[in-house]
């Protein structure tokens, strides 16, 4: 059952193969990733989006490791996502001037603070595949999806995941950005990053999201429905590196 769920994802790496072997597919399957989804104080919003705005072109200026960054918006919710190139890079990023500065404000801007707003919330991550980035310029909206494999089905989940990145890069121009990653044994994610709502679209209805619709039952906790389409949060794009 297992050589053939594999043999089945290797097929379908292979429609693509050709179209992307210089796109730059899985160029990132050597980096870590790092999410974290915060919630504004009372009345903070604002002032937490003016904050997270401005940081982007700090991070640039001065994290030469931290591949990509995003900070994002949903209501209420902001989020940090970013890509590093090292563990190191991860460590001097969480040491830098921008994670140093929302320390220092996060009493007045993070609903629970530091440690139960920020520290708490931080989901480490390797990067199993990816769509390399580009036309990021035109950037405005992201999703990010975590998902629980099934009990004893998390090496088949990053199996699908693993072959996924090529995919994508062959099957959706409009999504300018795509990563696969894995948390833990049983936690995963999916971050995407399109132009407009038509992208975030074409992304939902195309092969990838068919595949894991279709497998959704037997590798994820509370299958599609509960278990991927109810964790997908959708997000405005506030700034990148």
């Amino acid at each position: 059952m297992k050589v053939q769920f594999l043999q089945m994802l290797s097929a379908l790496a292979l429609i693509t193969v050709t179209a992307t072997a210089s796109a730059g597919e899985n160029a990132m399957t050597k980096n870590t990733a790092s999410y974290i989804e915060m919630q504004a104080a009372t009345g903070q919003t604002e002032a937490f989006a003016d904050f997270l705005t401005g940081a982007a072109s700090i991070v640039r200026e001065t994290e030469p490791g931290t591949e990509m960054w995003f900070a994002l918006q949903a209501e209420d919710t902001l989020a940090i996502f970013d890509v590093f190139t090292s563990e190191e890079s991860r460590d001097a990023h969480f040491s830098g001037v921008v994670a140093g500065a929302l320390n220092e404000n996060a009493g007045v801007l993070v609903d629970g603070g530091w440690d139960a707003g920020v520290v708490a919330r931080i989901n480490n991550s390797t990067v199993l595949s990816a769509k390399a980035p580009f036309g990021l310029s035109d950037a405005s909206t992201a999703t990010y999806i975590k998902i629980e494999a099934a009990p004893g089905q998390g090496d088949q989940l990053e199996a699908l995941l693993s072959a996924a990145g090529s995919i994508v890069a062959g099957t959706e121009p409009k999504t300018l950005f795509w990563a696969a990653l894995r948390i833990d044994e049983t936690n995963f994610a999916i971050f995407d990053v399109f132009a407009d709502e038509s992208g975030r679209e074409a992304h939902f209805a195309g092969t990838v999201a068919g595949l894991l619709k279709e497998k959704a039952p037997l590798l994820v906790a509370g299958g599609w429905d509960d278990g991927v389409a109810a964790n997908v949060r959708n997000f405005d794009i506030l700034g990148i590196k």
